[in-house]
């Protein structure tokens, strides 16, 4: 193993890879009740994403929808039982995750925007993907931060917390990010769907390491963050404070 393989196992193992000990079992009656507020939330989740990105740019709705989205997830994941915040390997400590998974959203968000840099080449790929940003564009940048901060948050709490719990034991990162990038489709835009997958990946091999929702909460606000302020310049136009 060369000195850089080993640096990147000792920096990635902790976060993505080595999972740390815990016990999270549940009992039968806990785990299916969750699963039926799991359930429950993913329909009307699903239902108020796709009404919320069919909201003409620039409608002050989109706030409203958008902000009903987080409180769905945030509400269904916190009734659907016990979350746990989750802790990464630190030399011989355990600790809680921070630094790294803002450090994972970065990187996500430059290859993001390598990607975008294609994307933007390419006429129906850049067209699906103004459709997403105009709300960026015609909106004002203050709120669309917030509630892709809280929507960020949530969608943690709901899909990395509750729906991975809900999951059990086998492949909990696969099936989760399915479920996940399913129920993106509700937007009707590829684009969205293909971010949800290669995300979802990221953050559920996160959640499986930690034994928690930290680090992909801050992965994700990290990552969505930058993609907010980075994107739509890159496509051209501007955003509004």
């Amino acid at each position: 193993m060369t000195d850089w393989s080993a640096r990147l196992q000792r920096l990635l193992g902790p976060a993505l890879l080595d999972q740390v000990p815990r016990d999270h079992t549940e009992p039968d009656e806990t785990f299916r009740r969750r699963r039926i507020v799991v359930g429950v939330t993913l329909v009307v989740g699903a239902t108020v994403l796709g009404f919320s990105l069919s909201v003409r740019p620039g409608d002050s709705a989109f706030y409203w929808w958008t902000g009903a989205l987080a409180a769905t997830w945030a509400l269904g994941g916190v009734i659907s039982g016990p979350l746990h915040l989750g802790r990464i390997r630190f030399g011989d400590e355990l600790r809680r995750p921070i630094i790294t998974p803002v450090l994972l959203g970065l990187a996500a968000a430059a290859v993001f925007v390598v990607g975008a840099l294609i994307v933007r080449e390419i006429g129906p790929l850049r067209s699906l993907t103004d459709d997403v940003l105009d709300h960026a564009r015609q909106g004002s940048l203050a709120l669309i931060l917030i509630v892709t901060v809280l929507n960020g948050v949530a969608e943690e709490i709901f899909f990395r917390g509750a729906l991975f719990a809900a999951v059990g034991r086998r492949r909990p990162v696969l099936v989760s990010t399915v479920i996940y990038t399913l129920t993106t489709i509700a937007t009707a835009n590829p684009m969205l769907v293909f971010a949800a997958a290669a995300l979802g990946t990221l953050l559920g091999l996160q959640r499986r390491a930690s034994g928690g929702i930290l680090a992909p909460m801050l992965t994700h606000v990290t990552w969505s963050s930058a993609m907010l302020f980075v994107l739509p310049p890159l496509f051209g136009g501007h955003v509004t404070i």
